[in-house]
């Protein structure tokens, strides 16, 4: 009995789903005389095997030998499918190459090359595998119903990271900013390094790696400092009450006039904006490139107390005075 079941499993192993169901129906029918009281139990398995184990041992050596007859007929098609794996791969990765050098020489911004480059490596891999699939045996609609009743279940459980997956879309259809802009959103700021299918990667002033969620940041206020070519320089200067506003004012209107980085074609604003608690604040707005923000804004800031400090003009810090009553 115990040899029928294995030999039944050694025809298992070289035969179709069809061709399984016929023998065991053929042996069942033979083994057990037709009546449901024959039917063996794992105690009979036990006892056969107590028994009779060279009779045991005869059937599992022939159950190993079909096994291996049935391997040994598969395996040119496993090679064959190996080496077309392995062709498929190369191949992907020179039209990756390729598609990489065709998109870097287009006029197309360099955040969507990278972005089309991830979005193709996925795709062609996932044909491939595919295809290698197919050609062990597998059909190719059973290969796409899987992938898409496990795209439907990997939706449903990751319903977050496809909201990423839409937000990436979306960052490229509207660019709100690309590769190489300096942005501010959810209460980070950073140079942008990546935009890939799930994040964004921002690389901060201290070299630090921020990954925000594209499903974030489409949502999310975006400052761009980058997107026009020329940029506001605000700027606040303090004076004493005692010293001359219109002194300090020329002293800063002179530096402005001098500087070579700013656009003097654009208005220049220098005004008193406030009386404030212990000074007169100066507000200053001038006209810039954007790439030399930062750069202007510094040296106006040396610039400006240099001469303050040159012209006897007091900038004054906070105090308090207290009185003190005899009685």
């Amino acid at each position: 009995m115990i040899r029928g079941k294995l030999l039944l499993l050694a025809a298992a192993a070289e035969a179709s789903l069809s061709d399984v169901s016929e023998a065991a129906s053929e042996a069942v029918s033979g083994a057990e005389s037709g009546t449901a009281s024959d039917v063996p139990t794992l105690g009979d398995a036990v006892d056969a095997i107590v028994e009779n184990p060279q009779e045991t041992l005869s059937a599992l050596g022939e159950f190993f030998a079909n096994m291996g007859k049935s391997l040994m007929g598969m395996l040119p098609k496993i090679i064959f499918a190996v080496v077309v794996l392995i062709i498929g791969i190369i191949i992907t990765k020179l039209v990756l190459f390729g598609l990489s050098k065709g998109l870097g020489r287009s006029k197309l911004d360099l955040t969507v090359t990278k972005f089309t480059s991830q979005l193709v490596k996925i795709v062609l891999y996932t044909l491939l595998l595919t295809i290698v699939l197919s050609m062990l045996g597998i059909p190719a609609t059973s290969v796409v119903t899987v992938i898409g009743t496990a795209g439907v279940a990997i939706g449903l459980a990751l319903q977050t990271a496809l909201s990423n997956v839409a937000g990436g879309f979306l960052l490229m259809i509207n660019k709100p900013f690309k590769i190489g802009d300096y942005i501010t959103t959810n209460d980070v700021e950073g140079t942008v390094a990546q935009i890939s299918i799930l994040y964004t990667r921002l690389d901060s002033l201290t070299n630090q790696a921020i990954f925000i969620p594209n499903g974030m940041a489409v949502n999310a206020t975006i400052i761009n400092n980058n997107t026009n070519d020329n940029r506001r320089l605000e700027m606040l200067f303090s004076i004493s009450y005692d010293d001359d506003f219109g002194k300090a004012k020329g002293i800063i209107e002179n530096i402005l006039n001098m500087h070579e980085k700013i656009l003097h074609e654009l208005p220049l604003m220098i005004v008193m904006k406030e009386h404030g608690t212990s000074s007169i604040v100066i507000l200053v707005r001038a006209w810039c490139r954007t790439d030399e923000y930062w750069d202007i804004y510094f040296e106006l800031n040396e610039q400006v107390r240099a001469a303050f400090i040159e012209n006897d003009i007091k900038i004054p810090f906070e105090q308090l005075d207290v009185h003190i009553k005899e009685k």
